[in-house]
């Protein structure tokens, strides 16, 4: 598995995060603890990374990363009763908008869950997509 290791120290850490705080807190509670445990665990760790989202060439809109882990780990972060069909697209879709193939989806419910997804850059490619210089996608011919 892409990232094999990287994401088993981030699904651990997302563990130990939710036992220590729980369920019911707001998300950004949430990010701000993982930031601070997944660099304690030694690792690189950046909050709302902004990803464009270009259609035929041209800027369409912005959207924020909750984290990324070195660089090419996305981590999408929701306090919600259970995992919704709506938040693995948003975690596809920043996928597809950049040049990271593997994201997980943390839940911090009343059940700590998660979700591994990948999305292959070759994949990505096939369809006619490539993350450009800014992390956007731009239609390739």
């Amino acid at each position: 598995m892409k990232h094999e290791e990287l994401t088993s120290r981030v699904i651990g850490v997302f563990f130990d995060v939710y036992n220590e705080l729980g369920f019911g807190f707001i998300e950004s509670v949430y990010r701000e603890a993982m930031l601070i445990a997944l660099r304690a665990a030694g690792l690189n760790a950046e909050k709302e990374v902004p990803i464009n989202v270009y259609f035929r060439g041209q800027l369409v809109g912005r959207f924020f990363a909750d984290i990324v882990v070195e660089g090419s780990l996305l981590l999408e972060l929701k306090s919600a009763r259970a995992v919704e069909p709506v938040h693995e697209a948003q975690l596809l879709n920043e996928l597809r908008a950049t040049e990271a193939e593997v994201g997980l989806l943390l839940n911090f419910g009343p059940k700590p869950e998660f979700k591994r997804m990948v999305f292959d850059n070759e994949r990505k490619r096939s369809r006619g997509l490539a993350a450009d210089a800014n992390g956007g996608d731009v239609a390739t011919d």
